[in-house]
């Protein structure tokens, strides 16, 4: 299914659902980010996705890293609370979601990289090559607020 980001977009449509979800700022031993090239709006993330009935939060973050790139992870804190009304996604079903997403630190613990139905692409990308990939604003905040060691409490906006 494919998907349009409106952000700050006065002309974006209104939204009719939101869905619980998370994001993991994965960092490996050399200090570089795991990221995923999307199939649904052709822009690189974090991985995540939604929350499912019956799982922890731990447990979507777990789950949803692995599906979408062949890397277990420990989940270690939050990064934040990203639940911007001004960023809708809209998807071909009819389906306008607003944001609502929780991102976690975690660290890899095993697996090896692989490509699923929502990533064409899985990389580690060193932090200095972030500016290289195309990489939507509400993404990038996460991405930075990840990286951000001097961070002392978790964003909530």
């Amino acid at each position: 299914m494919s998907r349009i980001d409106y952000f700050r977009d006065p002309n974006a449509p209104k939204a009719n659902s939101v869905v619980p979800s998370v994001t993991a700022v994965v960092v490996n031993g050399q200090g570089s980010i795991l990221l995923i090239h999307k199939t649904d709006n052709d822009l690189w993330a974090l991985p995540g996705g939604g929350h499912d009935v019956g799982e922890s939060i731990k447990q979507t973050v777990v789950r949803e890293v692995e599906e979408e790139t062949g890397i277990t992870v420990y989940v270690e804190d939050i990064v934040g609370i990203y639940t911007d009304p001004q960023h809708v996604m809209k998807y071909d079903d009819g389906e306008i979601r607003q944001q609502f997403s929780i991102c976690f630190h975690a660290r890899p613990v095993g697996g090896n990289l692989r490509t699923s139905s929502e990533s064409k692409e899985v990389r580690w990308v060193p932090p200095t090559d972030l500016d290289q990939l195309e990489i939507h604003p509400s993404m990038r905040l996460r991405i930075t607020h990840g990286l951000d060691a001097s961070r002392a409490v978790p964003y909530i906006g």
